[in-house]
């Protein structure tokens, strides 16, 4: 189903693979960026609206964030990763990998795609998308910040992975292991 909700996160897919044909970090970057993060909220914000959530919407929309997340990580890898403390990388592929086991095992279980809207994966999201403004505008330590956001990952990535592996059935809406 093709729903205004749906279409901006389709227009988020399209916006992101165009950042790779811009130069990272600057004004055109930056504004393209931000129109994709508005889209994310947006998105979802349409769909409560109009009464037109669905489970494709969802997701589309974690879809397009894993998209924009990945091409952003690839844009701005050569700005990064010379400063970044070797533990942090190994710390990044290991996030990487506890995400992946978890998207395997809502495969092997359910037999779908999902990734959850917890609110620890939106902690991480938030991070996520203000780190290429710090990176550009801020005075902030590099691995100070990259510390900090592996720290919100982490606990993000083992909540869920956790939700997955504890839980019968998809718990697709479940927000925290805190929370029914």
């Amino acid at each position: 189903m093709l729903s205004l909700a749906n279409g901006i996160s389709l227009a988020r897919i399209v916006l992101v693979l165009v950042l790779i044909l811009v130069k990272p970090l600057s004004i055109t970057f930056f504004t393209i960026y931000l129109v994709c993060g508005i889209s994310d909220v947006l998105d979802g914000y349409v769909a409560r609206k109009t009464n037109t959530v669905s489970s494709l919407g969802g997701k589309l929309d974690s879809v397009a964030d894993l998209i924009m997340v990945l091409v952003v990580c690839l844009l701005l890898c050569p700005y990064v990763w010379p400063g970044l403390a070797n533990e942090i990388i190994v710390w990044i592929v290991i996030i990487g990998l506890i995400r992946l086991f978890s998207l395997l095992v809502v495969r092997a279980k359910h037999k779908t795609f999902e990734i959850l809207h917890t609110y620890g994966n939106k902690a991480t999201g938030i991070l996520l998308f203000v780190s290429p403004f710090c990176l550009a505008y801020g005075n902030i330590h590099i691995n100070l910040f990259a510390y900090i956001l592996c720290g919100v990952a982490s606990m993000s990535a083992l909540e869920e992975l956790w939700i997955h592996l504890s839980s019968r059935d998809l718990q697709a809406e479940k927000k925290s292991i805190f929370r029914d």
